[in-house]
């Protein structure tokens, strides 16, 4: 990340700019920093200003406690006055339901892409994210980041030998490092369930994608948040999964983020 904004508290966010045209801005999610939407971002950049950037407390970003979901949609806020005063935003998983809640607070947005929010979509799927949010915050607050990564990855349905390999990989120290950003996705996500009457108040256009090989609790959550959304568009990517293809998916990006209201 290469330029540096100041939110509304204070907190330094490092972002990166590339393209001409209207102004995108990526949202990354949960165990992500700016750099894992950026090869996306190089697809966008031919017909668009794209901004893409380190959420607070990862990467260059810095953080400002105590963490509440308004701050991270004031961040926002910078970042769409460093394009120049309006953008349109795609947020993959816990990122995109960011984008949603950015939206309904009335920044000055044109449209919103989102790719698999992680929604619940029943009371086993929101009794298991409730599980998972009482464990988080007691291994965060007991200091213990690997069990948080761990509890993680278990949520996205990740096998248990997979989860001990990484544990095991180099990678495994910058998760750590990230791990207490997990409580802000969690935040987020608001719970589990797919806020609807908070959708309801979303006014620009909307459009919900998933991997049509993404198992089908997912692609329901991806359907629901386009129908709780007053104009709404739902869509699934052929062979595509939660690790989405960006050179799949940024032609319906750019062809969404091209069309006029």
């Amino acid at each position: 990340m290469d330029k540096k904004t100041i939110s509304r508290d204070g907190t330094e966010l490092a972002y990166s700019r590339a393209g001409q045209g209207p102004a995108v801005i990526l949202v990354s999610g949960a165990m992500s920093t700016g750099g894992t939407v950026a090869p996306l971002a190089g697809l966008l950049a031919d017909r668009f200003t794209v901004l893409w950037y380190d959420r607070r407390g990862r990467g260059g970003s810095g953080d400002t406690a105590p963490y509440a979901v308004r701050r991270e949609v004031e961040d926002l806020g910078a970042l769409v006055d460093a394009a120049g005063g309006e953008a349109a935003l795609y947020g993959v998983s816990s990122g995109g339901a960011l984008a949603l809640e950015a939206a309904a607070a009335g920044l000055p947005v044109r449209r919103v892409a989102v790719y698999e929010t992680p929604y619940a979509v029943d009371e086993e799927g929101a009794r298991e994210r409730a599980a998972y949010t009482a464990a988080l915050t007691e291994a965060l607050a007991q200091g213990r980041r690997g069990d948080a990564v761990e509890l993680f990855l278990r949520l996205t349905g990740l096998a248990e030998e997979m989860i001990q390999g990484a544990r095991r990989s180099p990678m495994w120290e910058g998760m750590e490092a990230v791990a207490p950003t997990l409580a802000h996705d969690d935040a987020v996500m608001g719970g589990g369930p797919v806020p609807r009457e908070r959708l309801a108040s979303v006014g620009v256009p909307v459009l919900a994608v998933a991997g049509e090989a993404s198992p089908p609790w997912l692609r329901e959550a991806v359907r629901t948040v386009a129908d709780a959304v007053p104009r709404g568009t739902y869509r699934t990517l052929e062979g595509q999964s939660h690790m989405v293809d960006p050179h799949v998916l940024a032609p319906v990006l750019a062809e969404f983020f091209a069309a006029r209201d």
